[in-house]
């Protein structure tokens, strides 16, 4: 599976060749340098380890654990601010370095990041209830009704106020607009999960 780190720098839009507007998210993806490869025979498993965003000496005191400093001198490479393993078929289609290039020849991708947090929030907002009456008698504008039996009392898995966002989400399937390997940049049609500057994994796709 071809797969590289990257992150989202924002969303626009560009014309096809009939002049009709695609809106496409900008994503700035790699280089990856690969920080180790597992194996087989040593691990039970193929995979390889991709480091991105390069930092210095200072920064990565402050953001990085004194474990995953040593874990990249280990294996003599300098520090990134992101380190995450990928599970792959052929150790030997990866290089000492994964750039946006691996996308050559591929038309779609899944990209895996984790949406934006929106803290606790009710029923209406987390699950598009329509709420209650909207009349000055009623006592249940926002709040959600009964969601339980007389006998069983609430059930499990109901749909209820609490945490919303801030949670893994990978879009399947998106369209590769353009690829520019001289930024680093690979434009993909449609939205991808978080904010801008967040750290997203795109690989390809098993769609068609």
């Amino acid at each position: 599976m071809k797969a590289i780190l990257g992150k989202k720098i924002g969303m626009t839009q560009i014309f096809d060749p009939t002049g009709n507007a695609v809106p496409v998210t900008v994503l700035e993806v790699g280089p990856c340098p690969v920080i180790q490869r597992k194996t087989q025979e040593n691990d039970g498993y193929l995979a390889v380890q991709l480091g991105f965003e390069e930092i210095g000496e200072a920064r990565a005191k402050k953001i990085v654990t004194k474990p995953r400093r040593q874990h990249f001198g280990k294996y003599g490479k300098p520090i990134f601010r992101y380190l995450k393993e990928v599970r792959v078929d052929n150790l030997e289609a990866f290089g000492d370095q994964v750039t946006v290039n691996i996308f050559d020849g591929v038309t779609k991708v899944d990209v895996i990041g984790t949406s934006k947090g929106k803290g606790f929030q009710g029923c209406m907002k987390r699950h598009n209830f329509n709420g209650g009456p909207a009349g000055h008698g009623s006592k249940v504008h926002r709040r959600p009704a009964s969601t339980g039996t007389t006998q069983m009392g609430s059930l499990p898995g109901g749909k209820k106020p609490g945490q919303m966002g801030n949670a893994r989400v990978t879009a399947l399937g998106l369209t590769i607009v353009r690829l520019d390997a001289e930024r680093n940049l690979l434009l993909v049609k449609g939205s991808v999960p978080g904010p801008n500057g967040r750290l997203v994994t795109v690989r390809e796709s098993g769609r068609k």
